[in-house]
């Protein structure tokens, strides 16, 4: 099955920049590569000195769970309510005079439920490690502070010279405890869990309210995507009421996470306002079943002068 060539060099553009998209997302996630910005602090300062709760896997929504949820369930709902659209509309016509095969014509025309999941999965996954290259860009450039910071860094206060509580500390080797704690605790702004979450339920939200057009769901759309949409709120109050996030980098982290989402679906997939799934037919085919309309010839006075012309020396020959 061949592709056309400027088909060809599209797809393979797209994979190159998703296959950047990952890497850049891992170099920032599982190296140091990207030095985080090392921000001070005041002695004794009361927004840093929340209690420290256990690493990231003792949470109420731990890692783990949050990225199998964002990764899993939008790409079960998509592959799911695209699945049952394409089976609705095979069921509900006349496809005997219908070409089903995946080849027609001169170049391959794929099944439409396999571009149309492909398409709107593809975008929500590179929406979603670009979310995470956007968060943890800010998280390394500003190196922002955790609520429980000064509890894991634990410094010496005494060897700091902190007789003062206005005293700015800014070197690093300021703290003694755990060096992983130390630096998960300098990247909270934005938060990732926030935008993860945020960006996941508003993406899926948007595709069943523009997709699912069946009746008796005017409320049921409603409220399946403000149920969504709490989830991921609730998602970022959790992350405040553990002291691992302040209010500014949730907040910021729904920011992002929203105006991804937007993003993609207004001006990416135009609301998955897709061609009909049984419809698609490729343009020629359409061209080829129009009927011709046969309009009635208008001699212009050019064509009637040389046609005189024309009678008029005939006439003198003979």
């Amino acid at each position: 099955m061949l592709f056309p060539l400027p088909l060809t060099i599209m797809l393979y553009f797209q994979l190159v920049i998703m296959a950047g998209t990952v890497m850049l997302a891992y170099y920032f996630e599982y190296t140091d590569t990207f030095n985080v910005h090392v921000q001070g602090f005041f002695c004794y300062d009361n927004s840093y000195t929340k209690p420290y709760l256990g690493p990231e896997e003792s949470s109420a929504i731990p890692p783990a769970l949050l990225y199998a949820v964002v990764a899993g369930v939008p790409t079960l709902v998509i592959t799911l309510t695209e699945s049952v659209l394409f089976l609705l509309q095979y069921t509900s016509k006349d496809l005997d005079s219908r070409e089903k095969t995946i080849v027609t014509g001169d170049c391959c025309y794929l099944n439409p439920l396999v571009r149309r999941t492909f398409r709107f999965l593809g975008v929500y996954t590179f929406g979603l490690f670009t979310t995470d290259i956007f968060v943890n860009a800010g998280q390394v450039v500003t190196g922002n502070l955790a609520p429980h910071f000064l509890t894991v860094c634990k410094p010496n206060y005494t060897a700091l010279g902190c007789q003062q509580a206005l005293r700015f500390i800014s070197h690093q080797e300021a703290c003694t405890g755990n060096e992983e704690d130390i630096l998960r605790a300098r990247k909270t702004f934005p938060s990732k869990e926030a935008a993860l979450s945020v960006y996941a339920a508003l993406y899926l939200a948007m595709y069943i309210t523009c997709t699912v057009k069946a009746k008796g769901t005017r409320l049921a759309k409603p409220v399946l995507s403000l149920g969504l949409m709490c989830l991921a709120f609730l998602t970022g109050i959790n992350r405040v009421a553990e002291y691992r996030n302040h209010w500014s980098d949730v907040i910021a982290g729904f920011i992002i996470g929203v105006a991804i989402a937007t993003f993609l679906v207004v001006c990416v997939v135009h609301n998955f306002q897709g061609k009909l799934l049984l419809n698609d037919n490729p343009p020629q085919d359409n061209l080829s079943n129009t009927p011709m309309i046969n309009l009635p010839r208008v001699e212009s006075p050019l064509e009637k002068y040389i046609a005189s012309q024309n009678h008029i020396a005939f006439a003198e020959v003979t």
